[in-house]
């Protein structure tokens, strides 16, 4: 079965080593962002490959960072985010405090 939803998609992606970084953009199918109080990328990990299918183009699948302005209800509801470095951090460059 699959689920058809709307949600923001990553429109760019700055973190190469990222297992679903393809050329700048993210493959996952969906994205977690934050811990509650951060907006980092939980869906991020590093590994030896990265994932072979670029047709998909991930999506905000839950924001867990309720004080940011595009966060409703803990879903995302941005146009689209951008995940990069923030320091040494990697987070929803998006992200804006309410």
């Amino acid at each position: 079965m699959k689920i058809t939803v709307e949600m923001p998609n990553v429109s760019e992606c700055q973190v190469s080593e990222c297992v679903y970084n393809l050329e700048q953009a993210c493959h996952a199918r969906a994205i977690t962002v934050g811990d509650g109080v951060k907006p980092g990328c939980d869906t991020y990990f590093k590994a030896g490959s990265h994932v072979k299918r670029a047709s998909e183009i991930a999506g905000v699948g839950a924001c867990k960072v309720n004080g940011c302005q595009y966060n409703d209800d803990f879903e995302c509801q941005a146009a689209n985010i951008q995940v990069g470095f923030a320091g040494d951090s990697i987070d929803c460059l998006t992200f804006s405090p309410r």
